[in-house]
């Protein structure tokens, strides 16, 4: 390759200084905490079923936990062919996420459904913000597709939070502001630690 080429191909990516992650670091660190994320909604669901797996509530909060499952699976997968690291705190989402199910789900179906309207729109916020980053990478397209279909699918689960009644919830602005601020932190501390 000429010195002109090069040039010209260095001009076109996005300029590094020292200590800024790699791209290949950044999406090692998207698959991570989509890792986590993933797993902790499972875990989430978990706890509501353990609670309200005989209720009204119990088959749509199984077709959600089902949904995660196949995301969770996913992002093992991704894990393991890329040699990504998990994140550290692994065990501590494998109880904090079974707690806010289940206690949730203590509170009622509709604050159980405040809970998946919460996550769900964090992790809407946080995809979004995923997809945009690759979408000049066409070497992580396909990761990228598997984003926007989890996306699309947490978006279902909001929905259904709203159809059920999430909104009806006593404390319900309180009780998702703190979800998603928690969500918010979950996030940040698995793309570090």
């Amino acid at each position: 390759m000429t010195a002109a080429k090069t040039t010209r191909t260095a001009s076109k990516r996005r300029r590094y200084l020292p200590g800024d992650p790699l791209p290949e670091d950044e999406v090692a660190g998207m698959i991570r905490v989509d890792h986590a994320g993933e797993y902790g909604a499972r875990r989430i669901y978990e706890g509501q079923l353990a609670v309200l797996g005989d209720s009204s509530s119990g088959p749509l909060i199984r077709k959600m936990y089902e949904q995660e499952k196949e995301h969770l699976d996913t992002f093992d997968r991704l894990i393991l062919e890329r040699r990504v690291r998990p994140t550290a705190l692994q065990p501590v989402w494998h109880v904090a996420g079974f707690l806010l199910g289940a206690g949730t789900a203590l509170l009622g179906e509709k604050a159980a459904m405040a809970c998946t309207v919460a996550i769900e729109e964090t992790i809407d916020e946080h995809y979004a913000a995923q997809a945009d980053a690759l979408s000049g990478n066409k070497e992580e397209a396909p990761l990228r597709a598997t984003i926007e279909k989890f996306r699309k699918e947490e978006l279902e689960h909001r929905d259904i939070g709203l159809e059920e009644g999430a909104e009806e919830a006593p404390g319900y602005t309180l009780l998702t502001g703190a979800i998603k601020a928690g969500s918010r932190l979950a996030i940040w501390l698995s793309q570090k630690i």
